[in-house]
């Protein structure tokens, strides 16, 4: 498979319940995170856009399934940041609900990218996210989001950590660091979305 053009990303949907989403087809990958974690701007990044993925500095301001084509049949989902108190708790209820289907009963997606803030990873709603993907049988790329926010040990100690502490995981998954304003790890993210995508064509 050739090498994708992240820049030509676009807009497609906004879906507040599963059932509004396109037909289960071609392949989705999921950004998700607490609604901290810079998932939008990691996002942005990603396709080198200021403002595909609105940020906020409210958080919690993602309150649909948002979906972007990359290419035909390859798109992104950005779904509702989790963790963020101050959402209404009917609605809060609605996302984890709408979230928890997407990721058992979504055919075409492949696996998630889930955001952590470098220094505050692995949260106990992080976990919960670990295991609903695991409960899916859905591969993880973890990204340790604000890497700027660190000194470069830091960086390296926290990765180690990580790495000691998902080892047991039963499904697929690897970590980066990302920067979104130095654009540090933007290309190792592209090459995993890209090996994602190229394996569906192998299936």
């Amino acid at each position: 498979m050739a090498d994708i053009n992240f820049n030509k990303t676009r807009f497609t949907t906004s879906a507040p319940y599963l059932h509004s989403l396109p037909p289960d087809q071609g392949m989705e990958i999921a950004f998700a995170g607490r609604s901290n974690a810079g998932k939008s701007s990691a996002l942005n990044a990603l396709v080198n856009r200021k403002s595909l993925a609105k940020t906020s500095g409210q958080p919690g301001k993602t309150q649909h399934i948002n979906l972007f084509e990359v290419e035909p049949g390859l798109r992104i989902a950005d779904l509702p940041g989790y963790g963020y108190a101050k959402v209404p708790p009917r609605e809060k209820k609605r996302w984890e609900q709408e979230m928890t289907k997407y990721i058992l009963q979504r055919n075409c997606l492949k696996g998630l990218v889930l955001l952590m803030d470098i220094r505050h990873p692995l949260t106990d709603l992080d976990r919960a996210m670990i295991d609903l993907a695991v409960r899916g049988d859905r591969e993880i790329h973890f990204i340790l989001s604000k890497a700027d926010k660190v000194k470069a040990n830091a960086r390296k100690k926290t990765l180690v950590e990580m790495n000691n502490k998902l080892r047991g995981l039963t499904v697929p998954w690897s970590i980066q660091t990302l920067s979104s304003v130095k654009k540090e790890g933007v290309k190792e993210l592209k090459q995993h979305m890209e090996f994602w995508y190229s394996e569906g064509f192998d299936d």
